[in-house]
């Protein structure tokens, strides 16, 4: 399918759930697998049927850099188990968007880039309002149950190494640093989280990206 189409039944079936609070969307998937660019991508289209967009990423929710490498720079288990705050992400942003949150939220609260806390405006959402979140490790025990709608992005390493060099210079420089980063780090790190999680068996949905052009959906749980 195109992406236009793929962007027009994801919009149907996410203006299809029904809550008396935000809808928690989850876009799950390995890096690079193009779960930033889906979840920009859906904002216009959601936001075109009237409602407000929350748009968040477990960027925003890093630990600071000395917890994430405290088993080691290239350690898989502390990219899994280390990297990310899950409790200030629940407490800042979905459980004040769920059913007994009183919608007073905040979309970050970390700069990984500069590995400092940074204080972010608190917000007043409305029920109607949609949280489109994006990021690796969404559909862990820590925060299964505050999804309302689960799409996990899927591609193949290979296709995930081939992305990262050409997406990742930004951030590890040469192409030396970013193959070692991840067939060290990254990938083993979610492989760890594929087979003890198997996110793809708990996703709604799940789009086979790996031709970005072309996406398909795999699975859709009626």
């Amino acid at each position: 399918m195109s992406r236009d189409q793929l962007l027009q039944e994801l919009s149907d079936l996410i203006l299809k759930v029904e809550q008396a609070y935000p809808v928690r969307v989850g876009i799950d998937g390995v890096d690079a697998a193009g779960k930033t660019f889906l979840a920009n991508e859906l904002v216009f289209p959601l936001r075109e049927s009237g409602r407000n967009v929350i748009r968040a990423s477990i960027d925003g929710f890093h630990n600071p850099r000395e917890i994430r490498s405290r088993r080691g720079r290239y350690s898989p288990e502390g990219y899994y188990y280390d990297s990310f705050d899950y409790e200030l992400l629940t407490e800042y942003l979905l459980k004040p968007l769920g059913p007994q949150g009183n919608r007073t939220y905040r979309q970050a609260a970390f700069d990984f880039k500069t590995d400092s806390e940074i204080v972010v405006e608190e917000l007043q959402a409305e029920d109607t309002d949609i949280l489109i979140f994006e990021g690796v490790f969404l559909f862990r025990p820590e925060l299964y149950e505050y999804w309302d709608y689960k799409i996990f992005v899927d591609v193949d390493f290979e296709t995930n190494l081939a992305r990262a060099l050409h997406r990742d210079t930004y951030l590890f420089g040469e192409k030396e640093e970013i193959l070692k980063r991840y067939q060290e780090r990254y990938i083993p790190g979610q492989q760890i989280y594929l087979e003890a999680v198997k996110p793809k068996l708990k996703a709604d949905i799940v789009i086979d990206n790996n031709e970005f052009e072309k996406p398909e959906i795999v699975f859709r749980r009626i």
